[in-house]
């Protein structure tokens, strides 16, 4: 938004640069704010009638007239009968001028290279463009059909959240605690499906499955701590491993997920994912589970769960989670309401121990104190009037037909390249020709408007394959899956 004041601000050219997703009326509120704040426009100075702002900018005058109206009311402007708007000189009190950034001499300032202890920056990530909605066939993991999801629900759930009754729920500094009601959904509604009983002492929320990870890495890794997890696995978690400990070892999965063996006897905690292996999407078998816990009874160690994707089970049986059947409380569990609501919500939960739970809910107030409360409550309200549930059914039915559609295409252009997921999900796990570069194939693929995502970068052995990717469906249409695996099988084999 720019705007170019002449000696009269009648005169003044306003400029409207069109946002997405936001009304028009905000972005003229946001546009006179900015310049009023910002000093473009002095103090008592007239603002441009409503009609001729309104056809300088492309808009409705009524437009105009309620963004000025709501100015006015909060105390930017002061209207003067007969006269117009005009800038409120006491909007601008205690505010200082904006200055030119300062240039510091050379030598005197710090070295920053030398004070970090650690370099998050120089790790290696999953990398995903912020505009996928605009490529045709984007087969991107991770993000949600926006024509699925419950807008009028989520709103009125919002609505409630938000209204004056319930305002100390959401106003208010809780400190350490969380939402007294979205705990008890959490235990009530979503952790019976999977088998496992908690009381409200045993469950924490936390800003997403990566926050608890983080949490827990915190609590419990040093540098002495040896951490196994699946090799592929998820880079995420294995980065914050590796911040608090080099010694993390990559244990093979196989098409049943973790390979369970004596490698295991050497480390204090195994991290791994078993309803739906990331990436692979192998999901253990109840005989391996049982030989993990065992595993860790005999060799001491603590298992980390991660259960990202529990909910997107619409092929199989589900298994029981690790932590339903634990009986030694070794299983320290990591749930997500991203991958059915959506990962811009960043709400999680772990499920843990009362004193594991105590010392993470002590951690997590000195990083952020406590998730929002108001989307905490909002979330609570969802769970509780039956949304989820109906939620969970309509994405079960579009994902399955989705799921098919990627068999049936990649059955039919990319033959023995992949085998579906037995437990659903929303993503395949593709192995390409021996010698393809997946990253080149990428790079190849974006140009026609395919996004995949190259699947070296779930993988720790310098020595890792490099022809394997992963294709996501969720975010994607069923009509354009057959159509976006068919350029992509014309591009390996070109």
């Amino acid at each position: 938004m720019l705007i170019n004041r002449t000696r009269d601000v009648r005169d003044a050219l306003f400029h409207l640069r069109r946002v997405e997703n936001t009304s028009i009326q905000s972005q003229v509120r946001e546009m006179l704010v900015s310049a009023i704040l910002e000093g473009q426009i002095p103090a008592d100075e007239a603002l441009p009638s409503s009609r001729k702002l309104a056809r300088t900018l492309g808009v409705s005058r009524n437009t105009i007239v309620i963004a000025y109206q709501g100015l006015v009311d909060d105390g930017y402007l002061t209207a003067r009968e007969r006269s117009g708007f005009y800038v409120n000189g006491d909007i601008r009190e205690g505010n200082r001028p904006l200055s030119v950034p300062k240039e510091f001499s050379d030598g005197l300032t710090p070295r920053w290279e030398d004070l970090f202890r650690i370099h998050p920056s120089r790790q290696q990530n999953i990398q995903k463009p912020l505009q996928w909605q605009s490529y045709p066939y984007p087969f991107i993991y991770g993000q949600v059909d926006q024509e699925l999801f419950p807008i009028a629900e989520w709103r009125e759930c919002s609505r409630q959240a938000l209204g004056k009754k319930g305002m100390d729920a959401w106003t208010s500094d809780t400190h350490g605690s969380d939402d007294a009601l979205l705990v008890e959904q959490i235990r009530t509604r979503l952790l019976p499906r999977r088998g496992i009983r908690a009381t409200d002492d045993e469950v924490l929320v936390t800003l997403g499955a990566q926050n608890a990870l983080y949490l827990l890495a915190s609590l419990l890794i040093t540098e002495n701590t040896t951490v196994a997890m699946e090799e592929p696995g998820y880079p995420d978690v294995r980065n914050t491993f590796l911040l608090k400990t080099k010694r993390v070892i990559p244990i093979p999965v196989d098409d049943h997920g973790l390979v369970v063996d004596h490698r295991l006897d050497q480390c204090g905690y195994v991290y791994v994912t078993p309803s739906h292996q990331f990436p692979t999407t192998a999901t253990m078998p109840l005989e391996r589970r049982r030989a993990l816990l065992e595993r860790s009874i005999s060799g001491d160690f603590l298992i980390i769960e991660d259960d990202y994707e529990f909910e997107t089970n619409y092929v199989s049986e589900p298994t029981p989670a690790l932590k339903s059947l634990d009986t030694a409380g070794r299983v320290l569990y990591v749930g997500s309401l991203s991958k059915t609501l959506f990962p811009g919500l960043r709400l999680g939960y772990m499920v843990g121990p009362r004193a594991l739970i105590k010392e993470a809910r002590a951690l997590r107030r000195l990083m952020l104190r406590h998730p929002p409360n108001n989307n905490q409550r909002t979330v609570a309200m969802f769970l509780a009037l039956g949304h989820h549930e109906t939620m969970v059914h309509r994405l079960h039915r579009a994902y399955r037909e989705r799921w098919q559609a990627m068999g049936e295409a990649l059955n039919r252009h990319l033959p023995d390249s992949s085998r579906a997921p037995t437990f659903g999900g929303t993503s395949f796990w593709v192995r390409g020709p021996e010698g393809q570069d997946a990253t080149e194939l990428a790079a190849r693929a974006i140009q026609k408007g395919v996004l995949i995502e190259p699947g070296r970068i779930n993988f720790m052995a310098n020595d890792a394959p490099n022809n394997y990717f992963r294709l996501g469906f969720s975010s994607i249409p069923t009509d354009r899956i057959e159509p976006g695996i068919r350029i992509l099988a014309n591009l390996i084999r070109g």
